[in-house]
């Protein structure tokens, strides 16, 4: 992820209670994605938060800049990121799950 962008979305924003940074570790780029990008690992269990959203819970550890699901997606279903279709769910993906090579194929080269 790129610096400028990495430091914009951990804390150059200031919260209403005393101008502290905000503490976000999931990057939502558009209100129509189903995935957010991780800006740091993210433990298993560990709350996952973003401008805008409810926090929820990492159900898995999700490596630095890798998506997490932000809704149940099913198998099949599209994979939504930059508000444009990037992959197609190969098998369920809870929210909070890794979303990777592993639970997606690319919806172009789809077998």
């Amino acid at each position: 992820m790129p610096e400028a962008l990495r430091r914009r979305a951990l804390g150059s924003q200031a919260n209403a209670e005393g101008g502290k940074a905000l503490k976000d570790n999931i990057l939502v780029i558009h209100p129509r994605d189903n995935v957010a990008v991780a800006l740091r690992t993210l433990a298993a269990g560990e709350e996952a938060t973003a401008k805008g959203i409810e926090g929820f819970s990492a159900l898995e550890e999700i490596p630095e800049s890798h998506k997490i699901a932000l809704l149940d997606i099913s198998a099949g279903e599209e994979i939504i990121k930059y508000g444009e279709i990037v992959a197609v769910s190969t098998r369920d993906i809870k929210k909070g799950q890794w979303v990777h090579t592993h639970n997606l194929e690319s919806k172009r080269w789809k077998k």
